[in-house]
């Protein structure tokens, strides 16, 4: 048995000559130790198949067998910021090259999330408490330093693996082949049915990115839509574009926060904002959809979630998404239920995600030489990570979409069924379905 419990140790050092008998035997015990250390943080994430390569060549393994890939480890320093706080380090040595993965990097994190089941997560959770520094919070000012961090690095940027109309969320795929192109307009339609949107209707958008959504509503459903928005950059094209594409009397985009959000509205659309919010804002997002939405009105969250609740990736919250926090779906509901709204609809389009990273992830690859010009080799392998890491976690269920329609209690002007969610109909003003061929 090694040191490690169930892991196992390799060694691919060579014999040491008569004169460096001395240093090995000194550096034994050192060597014994990280080996052990490292055997120890296999351990708590379930022992996965993969390997670990030290700085000096050896290499200690999770599960028995062939490694499905392997972290190489280029100096000890890195080593030790590994075994200190390998939730946040990682990501930085990763995207610096002080540490390798030798194989499929998909595969790789998929092993690892897949042997973090919960019992495994929870001793990961209880050996990393304490050791993050606090981070900006969601307070309003808090809010858009933390939403400029992320949105605010260059429109050029997401041009080169979103799609036409930079959306920026979990597509909806009528079938397993549609094009991101085609996956985003239905996702758009998709949303618009489910709140029955009809002509002449008022919707406001909390988040509405580049406002892809918002003027589809517009165009499409015949909607009048006031979308809220804080970061400057988003805000900027959408206006152009409604500018551009004839629908600035219909859709008005406002650079404010969500809690500002004034008038009464027979709709409201929050798609990919709720992870930004936080646990500690949810009262005040229940106030806004109550304070501004009409007697019949209807409502729609769509959000990344997670069946347990627990904090995001240290890593991804320093580096990529400050204040982020995707929330239960019980967590999801506690932002309704104290004010008396009726939960209709829930789904879960985890797979519809991974399908939309998939497309994300092949596209920023593609493009990895025009980012690197933009940026530097550091943010590009930053981004692939986080772009992976994300896949990983939507395709072994550790991220979760949820999709919530609610309503003001009592509605009852409502279809009877969702078959006309799937319907290959045009919608409203007559465009064509989208089909995937």
């Amino acid at each position: 048995m090694s040191p490690a419990g169930s892991s196992t140790f390799r060694d691919g050092a060579t014999t040491a000559s008569c004169g460096e008998a001395s240093y090995e035997n000194s550096s034994a015990l050192a060597r014994a130790l990280q080996r052990w250390l490292i055997g120890q943080v296999l351990r708590i994430t379930g022992n996965p198949p993969i390997g670990v390569v030290l700085p000096n060549g050896e290499e200690v393994c999770g599960a028995e067998g062939v490694p499905v890939a392997r972290v190489s480890i280029r100096d000890r320093a890195a080593l030790w910021k590994l075994l200190m706080h390998c939730d946040l380090h990682f990501g930085d040595l990763y995207s610096e090259n002080r540490v390798e993965i030798e194989g499929d990097l998909l595969a790789f994190l998929e092993a690892v999330y897949r042997t973090m089941d919960g019992s495994t997560s929870g001793r990961f959770r209880w050996w990393l408490q304490g050791k993050l520094p606090s981070l900006r919070t969601n307070s309003l000012a808090g809010s858009r330093k933390n939403i400029h961090h992320h949105y605010d690095i260059g429109n050029d940027f997401y041009r080169l693996w979103l799609d036409d109309q930079l959306l920026y969320t979990c597509a909806y795929y009528p079938t397993e082949h549609a094009t991101l192109e085609q996956a985003q307009r239905a996702k758009m339609d998709y949303v618009c049915r489910k709140i029955w949107l009809r002509p002449g209707e008022s919707v406001v958008e909390a988040g509405c990115g580049w406002g892809g959504l918002a003027r589809h509503m517009a165009r499409h459903y015949g909607a009048r839509v006031k979308a809220f928005n804080i970061s400057h950059e988003q805000i900027v094209y959408a206006r152009e574009a409604a500018r551009r594409e004839g629908l600035d009397n219909r859709v008005e985009f406002i650079e404010d926060d969500y809690r500002n959000i004034t008038g009464r509205f027979d709709a409201f659309v929050s798609v990919g904002m709720l992870e930004h919010v936080g646990r500690n804002h949810y009262g005040e997002l229940g106030a806004t959809v109550n304070r501004c939405l009409e007697k019949a009105g209807r409502g729609l969250l769509h959000s990344i979630g997670r069946d347990q609740p627990g904090e995001i990736n240290a890593w991804i919250r320093r580096r990529i998404f400050p204040g982020a926090y995707p929330p239960t779906l019980r967590e999801m509901t506690q932002v309704l239920e104290p004010w008396g709204f009726s939960v209709l609809d829930v789904e879960n389009l985890r797979l519809h995600y991974a399908q939309t990273l998939r497309h994300w992830l092949d596209r920023f690859n593609a493009a990895e030489e025009e980012v690197e010009r933009m940026f530097d080799p550091t943010f590009v392998r930053a981004w692939r990570l986080y772009l992976a890491g994300s896949l990983a976690g939507f395709t072994t269920g550790w991220l979760q979409l949820f999709q919530i329609v609610f309503t003001r209690a009592g509605l009852n002007a409502v279809p009877w069924t969702r078959s006309r969610l799937y319907i290959e109909e045009e919608p409203a003003l007559g465009r064509p379905a989208i089909v995937a061929e």
